[in-house]
């Protein structure tokens, strides 16, 4: 094998590697996007769990002060 031939098969080999790595990647990327839209939903659920459990709360502080007999009882 000449000096010629082994530069182009060390060539290849990197092409190769190159574009299985850069496929490796764009699948990565394609996870951390899912992943991200994902966590997004999740914050917004919670960030809305958070204002309904408040709102009761509320509601149920404002019963209790309505509730409550008058103190010559």
């Amino acid at each position: 094998m000449t000096g010629k031939e082994m530069t182009e098969n060390r060539l290849t080999d990197i092409e190769i590697k190159l574009t299985h790595q850069e496929d490796t990647i764009e699948k990565l990327n394609q996870v951390v996007c899912q992943q991200q839209k994902k966590i997004d939903h999740l914050e917004a659920i919670c960030e809305a769990l958070i204002r309904h459990v408040k709102e009761l709360s509320d509601s149920a502080a404002e019963q209790r002060t309505t509730d409550e007999a008058p103190p010559h009882y």
